[in-house]
């Protein structure tokens, strides 16, 4: 884990009074970094069943492909992100019989990266990170 997630953490802690260990109430992000994916079969039986895996853990689109407006660097290909109450719903869902059903389909015919990550609270300011760093040396939060 990166220092600047160690940061966030902590801040998020003492914001909240609680730690997030998995099972807080923040709000984590399953986010899919998609390359070369087939468009075929599989991927149609996929995206048509992945809605109802969704459900039972209170996962919603937030955003799912579409035109990508680059600003810098190169874009990332297909962009998921999937909003779920928790951590622990994120990975429920990842886990559950449902999903695993369907997840061969898209493991077929894509390649990229899929992650969770969660959220910081509503009023996180970047200036957050660098209240954890007492003496430390602040460049290194920057890397």
């Amino acid at each position: 884990m990166s220092i600047v997630s160690d940061l966030v953490r902590k801040r998020t802690e003492e914001r909240t009074g609680r730690a997030r260990q998995g099972g807080g109430n923040a709000a984590c992000y399953a986010v899919a970094l998609l390359r070369h994916v087939t468009m075929g079969p599989e991927i149609v039986s996929y995206l048509e069943a992945i809605d109802a895996t969704l459900a039972p853990f209170q996962g919603r689109f937030i955003v799912h492909g579409g035109p990508c407006h680059r600003l810098e660097g190169a874009p990332p290909g297909d962009l998921i992100v999937i909003e779920f109450p928790s951590l622990s719903a994120a990975r429920d869902w990842y886990a559950s019989p449902a999903y695993a059903a369907i997840l061969p389909h898209r493991l077929r015919n894509s390649e990229g990266d899929v992650f969770l990550i969660e959220g910081v609270p509503a009023d996180h300011r970047a200036t957050d990170v660098l209240n954890g760093l007492q003496g430390e040396d602040t460049r290194s939060a920057r890397s």
